[in-house]
């Protein structure tokens, strides 16, 4: 795997894929800088070696041009992150783009516009893979959270640097973190698979039973384990059509020798609601009119068990609804399950969408060994996928 650590930038312009897809509030406002910072590192490396660098990324789904997906609007916060004055050329391809780019001294860095504002980028097309190339001297890729499109600027421009092209620091460690977990993870290594539905995560299960010693399973599609088992789950939510499906899932994990952990106790609620009325409750015997929204005490010393022996924790979903503070417990309680086991030596990744979140709202972050940036990307990364941006640099 060559990266940034490999090449010597100096008097070299590094094209830098990056993902600088933030959120933006009403004034356009960078309200989570979290994927600029991420970024920092590699764009840091660049210009202490002496070169200057060029960004771009997209922003939201723009269809064509449309003033509020223009990445002028982060141009101040990339500037501060960074702590160099960042310029803005108002398009990515073209004579505009190329002039300000070759006018780029040592040190400096420019940020070109949204890529989505041309739909060549999405069908991944040549020719502007192509004009993109001119932008730079050596190609970057640090962009997880895209690896997994075969989009113009992650897969397809890779073929035109041959030689001069590497991952960012943070592509790499993405790599390198979901490594440890899928191929050279310390055993015991623990899954925690949470979220409402069987069917987003089968093919993660089907994909890390072989590689795990334990897969605990958590949120919604817990009732439908526990229906297809004979259990009464009143009004939980339930995918009645995978049901053979969970059955499967367990006759595979018996065969392997790995252990599920389903919730043995849950907190029902009469509503799917954070007033409503609440009582803890076997998680076979829920009654009508009542359904389960978080795990109970008594799955929670299981669960905290379980991690505690364990060597290497990948997390990915949330334990119950913890948008709603009554039903946050299970979430907060396995959370702070991983920070003590891996406060004692134990490598943890937290990765995918509503993990990510949890983690960042109940303030796990530090606490972890690392946090992915990827949702999609690690999503199909822990399928066993290979990833279009990944591959292509490998090429």
């Amino acid at each position: 795997m060559k990266t940034i650590n490999d090449i010597n930038f100096e008097d070299k312009k590094a094209l830098i894929r990056v993902d600088f897809n933030v959120p933006l509030n009403d004034q356009f406002e960078v309200t989570d800088d979290t994927r600029i910072r991420a970024a920092k590192p590699t764009i840091i490396k660049v210009l202490e070696d002496g070169g200057s660098a060029v960004l771009m990324s997209h922003l939201g789904r723009p269809k064509g041009i449309q003033e509020e997906f223009s990445l002028k609007h982060i141009v101040a916060a990339v500037s501060e992150v960074i702590g160099v004055q960042v310029k803005f050329v108002p398009a990515c391809i073209g004579a505009e783009a190329e002039e300000v780019v070759a006018g780029l001294n040592p040190g400096e860095v420019v940020l070109l516009e949204n890529l989505r504002f041309h739909g060549e980028e999405t069908k991944g097309d040549t020719a502007f893979a192509e004009a993109l190339s001119k932008m730079g001297d050596v190609y970057v890729n640090d962009a997880f959270g895209t690896a997994h499109r075969a989009h113009a600027s992650t897969a397809i421009i890779a073929q035109f640097f041959e030689e001069n092209k590497c991952f960012g620091s943070l592509l790499a460690k993405e790599i390198e973190n979901i490594d440890k977990v899928l191929k050279t993870g310390e055993k015991p290594i623990t899954a925690v698979l949470g979220g409402a539905k069987v069917s987003s995560k089968i093919t993660i299960i089907e994909n890390i039973l072989d590689k795990v010693d334990h897969l605990i399973i958590g949120g919604g599609m817990t009732y439908t384990f526990i229906k297809a088992k004979g259990g009464e789950i009143g009004n939980s939510i339930c995918e009645d059509d995978k049901q053979e499906m969970a059955l499967d899932i367990l006759k595979k994990a018996a065969e392997k020798g790995v252990q599920i952990h389903l919730p043995v106790d849950v907190i029902g609620a009469d509503a799917f609601d954070n007033g409503a009325n609440t009582k803890a409750m076997e998680v076979n015997a829920i009654p009508s009119g009542w359904q389960g929204l978080d795990v109970g005490p008594e799955t929670l010393k299981g669960f905290h068990q379980v991690i505690m022996d364990s060597k290497t924790i990948l997390w990915n979903g949330p334990l119950g609804v913890f948008e709603m503070e009554n039903f946050a417990n299970g979430t907060i309680a396995l959370g702070n399950s991983i920070a003590e086991a891996t406060k004692n030596g134990a490598f943890s990744l937290v990765g995918g969408g509503d993990s990510v979140a949890a983690v960042k709202q109940f303030g796990f972050g530090d606490k972890v060994s690392y946090v992915s940036t990827g949702g999609g990307a690690m999503l199909e990364s822990l399928e066993g996928k290979k990833l279009p941006g990944i591959l292509a640099m490998e090429n």
